[in-house]
């Protein structure tokens, strides 16, 4: 009898080792609105979450949940974060306007300039002033931009006046702002009725980063597409990978030092590296259509067009309580240290 008493005890004792030692693994679930296809999802989450498995031996296990499956729409995807409704999401600040205004600074037409150095910047501004500020309600494990973003259209477009009458899809305030600027009438759609709308007729084409393309088979709808010369981007969008702060905070001391080695700096530009290999894949597939590139003088008229957008963006800034002139010339300055 006491030899099974003894033997019990041994067992429950083991029992509750494992328990203690399964307590201190982690499961962190990633969420975001892209498909399996996404180069974002197969090639930089997938690739993070194996990374965390192998440097942790297991002990952190990263879930990736694509194409919103776990619920709600893209524009709910921060919230889930703050919640706690997951642990991690993958989405763009610019899904909610008005919400993240300092980080839009990015965003404005013909700042970006080189996607690995201006994804690297990014998140330089969010270690030294978002973190603790408009990004307070996560913690925020990246951040990059995608590619320079190009007019993918029906009609060629090899001068600011091309743009008169035609009617594109702008994915962000600023670029809906900055087709006005330019004669075009933008036009607010998902991505996933680009093609629907441009077979109707009811667009003319579409801005949209070379990454993008293949997934909604944009080269066989259009045959024409228009890029900036030298460092030039028409335009970009910034993306966070953000976590829930009790989800972070409640990992054992030794897990957390390991999210913290595989995230910040290094895994920003990672991201922007991916998205930059992306584009080349993207304009590979195009190659057989009609690839214009504007010159130096044409794309200075357009930047010369697109200043009302940052005087209005100054003026934003300053109704939400920030220098707006002082921030872009911190981006830019960020984005000249990381060149």
């Amino acid at each position: 009898m006491k030899s099974f008493l003894k033997a019990s005890l041994v067992a429950s004792v083991l029992a509750g080792s494992v328990t203690v030692a399964n307590a201190q693994d982690v499961t962190i679930r990633i969420h975001h609105f892209m498909s399996q296809k996404a180069p974002l999802h197969s090639k930089f989450l997938m690739p993070f979450a194996d990374r965390v498995a192998e440097a942790s031996a297991g002990r952190i296990r990263v879930e990736v949940f694509d194409s919103m499956s776990l619920g709600g729409r893209p524009v709910d995807l921060y919230d889930q974060a703050a919640d706690g409704a997951v642990e991690a999401v993958l989405t763009l600040p610019s899904y909610s306007t008005g919400r993240f205004n300092e980080s839009e600074v990015f965003e404005l037409p013909f700042l970006m300039q080189d996607t690995v150095a201006t994804s690297k910047a990014f998140y330089d501004l969010i270690e030294s002033q978002l973190q603790d500020g408009e990004f307070e309600d996560t913690k925020i494990l990246a951040g990059w931009v995608h590619g320079p973003g190009i007019i993918h259209s029906k009609e060629p477009i090899s001068r600011k006046e091309d743009l008169a009458g035609q009617e594109l899809r702008g994915p962000t305030r600023l670029v809906t702002e900055l087709l006005t600027e330019l004669g075009a009438t933008p036009v607010g759609m998902p991505l996933p009725q680009i093609p629907e709308n441009l077979s109707k007729g009811v667009i003319s084409g579409a801005l949209l980063p070379w990454e993008v393309t293949p997934s909604i088979k944009l080269a066989e709808l259009v045959g024409n597409h228009t890029e900036m010369s030298g460092d030039r981007s028409l335009y970009t969008a910034a993306f966070v990978l953000a976590m829930n702060w009790d989800a972070y905070e409640g990992m054992p001391d030794d897990l957390r030092a390991i999210l913290d080695a595989e995230t910040g700096k290094a895994l920003s530009a990672m991201a922007g590296q991916v998205m930059l290999d992306a584009d080349e894949f993207g304009r590979k597939v195009a190659e057989k259509n009609n690839h214009i590139t504007l010159d130096e003088t044409e794309v200075a008229r357009w930047i010369e067009a697109s200043q009302p957008i940052y005087d209005r963006w100054v003026e934003r800034a300053s109704e939400k309580g920030f220098d707006g002139q002082s921030a872009i010339d911190q981006a830019k300055a960020l984005i000249a240290s990381n060149q």
